[in-house]
C-alpha cells in the first residue's frame, strides 16, 4: 500500500479495513487479519497498526476477542459506510464545489455529467 503523507498512516489503515469491509471482502463477525500481519503486510510498525484497529474499535466498526483476534462488528458495513460518508462531506465535497466555481460548472452539468457516468457504470 503506497502512503499519502496528507494523512496519517493509521487512518489510511482504517480506511483501507473500510474499504475491504464495505466490498465484503471482510464480512460481518469475520476475522480480520492481526496487527502483526497487517504491520507485515503494510510494512508499518505494529504500534501504528494498533492504531487503526483501535480507531475502528472506538467506531464499533471491528470488535475484539481477547485471545482470538479482531473480528467485523455485526453491523461494522453499516458504521463502515457511515464513517466514509461523513468523511466524501467533509474532505471531498467542499473541494469538488470549490472546483465547480472556478470551472463555471452549473449543478445542471454536473447532474448531467453524473447521470451519464452512472449509464456507462451499469453496462
Amino acid at each position: 500500500m503506497e502512503f499519502i503523507e496528507q494523512q496519517p498512516i493509521y487512518m489510511q489503515i482504517a480506511d483501507h479495513f473500510c474499504d475491504n469491509i464495505l466490498q465484503l471482502k471482510w464480512n460481518a463477525n469475520e476475522r480480520i487479519p492481526s496487527v502483526r500481519e497487517i504491520a507485515v503486510a503494510m510494512e508499518v510498525n505494529p504500534n501504528t497498526a494498533m492504531r487503526a484497529f483501535v480507531y475502528l474499535q472506538e467506531r464499533e466498526i471491528i470488535y475484539n476477542k481477547r485471545g482470538i483476534g479482531y473480528f467485523v462488528n455485526e453491523d461494522g458495513k453499516e458504521k463502515a459506510l457511515e464513517l466514509k460518508r461523513r468523511d466524501f462531506i467533509k474532505k471531498e465535497i467542499p473541494e469538488f464545489f470549490k472546483k465547480m466555481q472556478v470551472l463555471n460548472f452549473t449543478c445542471k452539468e454536473v447532474e448531467e455529467l453524473y447521470e451519464k457516468s452512472t449509464k456507462n457504470n451499469n453496462k
